[in-house]
């Protein structure tokens, strides 16, 4: 062949050699200390093992960041679970059922620091359909509720059951709970969270937490619907 058809070793070719030829450098351990790199920190050249060196300080630091990052997550996690539980407890020590949309309400504005809550329950037994919390939801605001699959959060573009709040112009933005027995495809009930802040309840947010506090107050208000 033609040495001017040779093709030119690539770095990748030299690279792969390398890797494959680990005692290259025990046979030319001098080359180790003469190669210089340019340091991450400046200008200055600093040879290979103290390149090497930084690498590893950097990767040190990077895990160090991500551990202390998990360890927050985790206390952050267990804030959260612990204010879940003593929210649960209230309800289940709650006896009369009358008095469940009250309790969840206070008590989820009080353990989530939630500044305004409302509830609205429907289809109850006919000895609760004079309570506050069974008067006022439309036909509209049950449509509404029963077609969301997950809980709605975003900004309060006037929304009805805004207006169960106590101060709806302050309310920024909303997270909107449907409540369902079961696996049921009609809402019974809504649970309204309502914030001054535009970003606490952000359209982007996850919303699992929302689901399972749905999930257990739908669990506890079912005692006000009629037995099936």
């Amino acid at each position: 062949m033609n040495a001017n058809n040779i093709p030119p070793i690539t770095e990748d070719d030299i690279a792969n050699y390398l890797a494959n030829t680990p005692d290259f450098f025990e046979r030319h351990a001098s080359l180790l200390a003469a190669v210089q790199l340019t340091s991450p920190h400046g200008q200055r050249a600093v040879s290979l093992q103290e390149r090497q060196a930084e690498m590893l300080r950097e990767k040190i630091r990077t895990l160090e960041l991500k551990g202390a990052e998990m360890i927050r997550h985790g206390n952050e996690n267990t804030v959260i679970a612990d204010k879940l539980q003593r929210w649960t407890r209230e309800l289940m020590l709650t006896r009369e059922a009358r008095d469940l949309p009250a309790v969840t309400t206070r008590a989820i504005a009080e353990h989530f620091l939630v500044p305004q809550v409302a509830i609205k329950v429907w289809d109850v037994e006919p000895g609760f359909a004079q309570e506050p919390f069974a008067q006022g939801a439309t036909e509209d605001v049950k449509a509404f509720a029963s077609s969301l699959m997950r809980p709605y959060c975003g900004a309060n573009p006037g929304l009805e059951a805004a207006q169960w709040l106590e101060d709806s112009a302050a309310a920024s933005s909303l997270a909107l709970i449907p409540l369902r027995a079961g696996i049921a495809p009609q809402a019974f009930g809504l649970l309204v969270l309502a914030s001054p802040d535009v970003q606490r309840f952000a359209p982007e947010m996850g919303t699992d937490f929302l689901e399972r506090i749905g999930e257990l107050t739908s669990a506890a208000l079912s005692r006000l619907r009629p037995a099936n």
